[in-house]
C-alpha cells in the first residue's frame, strides 16, 4: 500500500487530478507534475506551504474543518468527496478483522429469492458475494456466492464484453470499494486485494491511484447478455441493518422497456439456485 496516512494519499491523489487551468493558475513553462504544485494547493486553501507539506507526509494528521473546507474548495470537490476528506482526517478505527464465515442474513437470501425478475446480491464492504438469487446469476457469474466482483471485473476477460462501457463499471467498482472501506486503508482483506490486483492488472493500479470515490447510486448500466441482447439496468444499494457494512445491491429496468422485456426473457430462463449461505466454488469464485 502506499506510503502516509489516509489523508495524505488522498490529498496527493487529488491534487494530480486538477489541473492549473482549472482553478485559474497559468501552467508556465516546464512543470514536473501534471496537476498542481503543494504550494500552488497551498496558495489557493489560504494555508502556508509548509503547513500544507506536513499534512501530504502525515505529520500532521488532524487538520481542522476550517482547512479541509478551505483544501476541499481548492481541489474542487463535490459535497460526498468534501464529507469523505473529513472523515479521513478523523481518529481512526481498528482494523476489522476478516470474518471468513461472514453470511448474509438469512431473511434477505429468503426475500432476494422471491424476487423472480430484479436481479439482486449481497456483498460485503470489500464487493464479496455472499448471496445472489437466480436471475442475478444468469445475468452474469461474476454475481455467484465466493466470487469477488472487483477481482471479476479485471481479472475474467470475458466480463470485458459484458458490459456496453467496461470502463465506466469498472472504474464505479473501485471507486465502490474505496468508498465502502473508508479510512481503514490497512484492513488486512483491501490490502491483499489491491495488492494482488495492482500487481495483475494496468487497468486496477490506475484506477485505484485517483481516490475516487461513489457515495451516491451509480449511473445504469447496459449488460450485453449472450442470450436475451442488451439490457440497461438501474442499480440501487441499501445497506442492511445489523451488518458489518453489507449491502444489497439490486438492478432494475424501466417498466414496458426493451430492457425491462429482455430481463423477464432472462429471469424466465434462470432456473439455478444457490443454498443459502451456499458458496460457488467455480472458476470466477478461484480467480486469482
Amino acid at each position: 500500500m502506499p506510503a502516509g496516512t489516509p489523508l495524505s494519499q488522498y490529498l496527493r491523489a487529488r491534487r494530480a487530478l486538477v489541473r492549473p487551468e482549472d482553478v485559474g493558475l497559468s501552467r508556465g513553462g516546464r512543470r514536473r507534475v501534471s496537476g498542481l504544485r503543494r504550494e500552488e494547493l497551498a496558495l489557493l486553501a489560504g494555508i502556508s506551504p509548509n503547513y500544507y507539506l506536513r499534512l501530504e507526509q502525515g505529520r500532521d494528521r488532524h487538520p481542522s474543518a476550517q482547512v479541509l473546507d478551505a483544501l476541499a474548495r481548492a481541489l474542487q470537490l463535490d459535497g460526498a468527496e468534501t464529507a469523505f476528506l473529513h472523515g479521513l482526517a478523523s481518529v481512526a478505527p481498528a482494523p476489522r478483522s476478516r470474518d471468513a464465515h461472514e453470511r448474509a442474513p438469512a431473511s434477505i437470501e429468503r426475500l432476494i429469492g422471491t424476487w423472480r425478475t430484479t436481479p439482486a446480491v449481497v456483498h460485503d464492504r470489500h464487493l464479496d458475494i455472499l448471496a445472489a438469487n437466480a436471475v442475478a446469476i444468469a445475468l452474469t457469474p461474476a454475481f455467484r456466492p465466493g466470487v469477488n466482483a472487483v477481482r471479476a471485473l479485471f481479472m475474467e476477460p470475458e466480463l470485458r464484453g459484458a458490459y456496453g462501457d467496461w470502463e465506466d463499471a469498472a472504474r464505479t467498482a473501485v471507486a465502490r470499494l474505496r468508498t465502502l472501506v473508508g479510512r481503514e486503508v490497512d484492513d488486512p482483506r483491501l490490502c491483499e486485494l489491491a495488492s494482488e490486483l495492482s500487481d495483475r492488472s494496468a487497468d486496477f493500479r490506475r484506477m485505484w491511484a485517483r481516490h475516487d470515490i461513489q457515495a451516491t447510486g451509480a449511473r445504469p448500466f447496459t449488460y450485453n447478455h449472450p442470450i436475451v441482447g442488451p439490457l440497461e439496468l438501474q442499480p440501487e444499494m441499501l445497506s442492511i441493518i445489523g451488518t458489518a457494512g453489507q449491502i444489497l445491491y439490486l438492478r432494475h429496468a424501466e417498466p414496458g422497456s426493451s430492457s425491462g422485456r429482455a430481463r423477464s426473457l432472462l429471469a424466465g430462463d434462470a432456473t439455478e439456485t444457490v443454498p443459502a449461505g451456499g458458496r460457488d466454488n467455480g472458476a470466477l469464485a478461484n480467480s486469482g
